[in-house]
């Protein structure tokens, strides 16, 4: 629920962020504009992001006589939670990940490379998959695509502002508008980047618990993540970088990425990244599994 309620908070200052730049640099012109602009993208967005992604990720469709084995565990999990069977997409790379897109259970799809299928057992390739359900029953790939689509909107609005002087006064130009422009320039980007990623951080934080709430079996997710953090440290994987935040484990990490374990990490290095620790996610699954309260 915590986790739920900082998103929602996240969207909306990311919301407000976004329309109040859009007054700041063009009155209520500009914060039409904005939301105009965010609006025909997450449009777009909503219905051709899954599509991008797989392309992205080289994914391909394989039927279920190609990979027996996690259609019926994605199958079980569906079942279980009332959930249409997603596409089942395979990608051929030897680093363990997997993500799940698509903008509701209805068009959904799941993708797992050939590395996870060879490292995981059947507890742990099944915690990974009820972990990638989560999202799309959570609508966390909907969630990702509107906070990015916002935050490229921004980006957009702030420069097209800037070099064509939207909404300033010429005659009374005593140069603040360009001072306060290029800070917008610099810090409006920025600041929608960090929330971007702090909504990231909490839907990866919020399936964790709630795939484990599927299987009854957090530490089987425990171990898949320890597993998927060697792999991800070692095996590089390429990826584009828009579509990192969509996997369990960031697929950058082994080229100098995002993600990875708490020692050694600053919290700028922190703010700045798709996904949490896996240490601190471990953690969380292990107090869970205890019983106890997950911050």
């Amino acid at each position: 629920m915590k986790n739920n309620f900082k998103t929602l908070v996240l969207m909306a200052t990311l919301g407000a962020l976004f329309v109040g730049v859009g007054q700041l640099l063009g009155g209520t012109g500009g914060a039409t504009i904005a939301l105009v602009i965010a609006g025909v993208m997450n449009f777009a967005m909503y219905f051709f992001s899954h599509k991008l992604a797989l392309k992205a990720a080289k994914a391909k469709s394989v039927e279920e006589h190609e990979l027996p084995n996690v259609y019926s565990i994605v199958r079980s999990l569906a079942q279980r939670e009332g959930m249409p069977m997603p596409e089942i997409y395979l990608i051929e790379s030897p680093q363990p990940n997997a993500f799940a897109t698509g903008r509701n259970p209805a068009h959904a799809a799941v993708a797992v490379t050939t590395g996870i299928l060879d490292l995981m057992d059947h507890a742990e390739l099944e915690g990974v998959l009820a972990h990638e359900l989560s999202h799309v029953k959570n609508r966390d790939i909907l969630i990702s695509s509107i906070a990015a689509t916002v935050a490229v909107a921004l980006s957009f609005l702030v420069r097209i502002s800037f070099w064509t002087g939207m909404g300033r006064n010429r005659r009374n130009d005593n140069g603040l508008s360009a001072i306060i422009g290029i800070l917008a320039l610099i810090l409006a980007p920025l600041a929608a980047m960090v929330i971007q990623m702090a909504i990231s951080r909490s839907r990866e934080y919020q399936a964790d618990r709630s795939g484990s709430e599927i299987t009854g079996s957090p530490l089987a997710l425990a171990r898949a993540l320890a597993k998927l953090e060697q792999g991800t440290s070692r095996i590089p994987m390429q990826v584009d970088p828009s579509t990192a935040q969509l996997f369990i484990a960031d697929p950058l990490k082994a080229l100098g990425g995002r993600g990875g374990g708490r020692g050694g990490r600053s919290g700028m290095t922190r703010m700045f990244s798709t996904h949490p620790p896996i240490q601190d996610r471990i953690e969380r699954l292990e107090n869970m599994a205890q019983g106890g309260l997950i911050r």
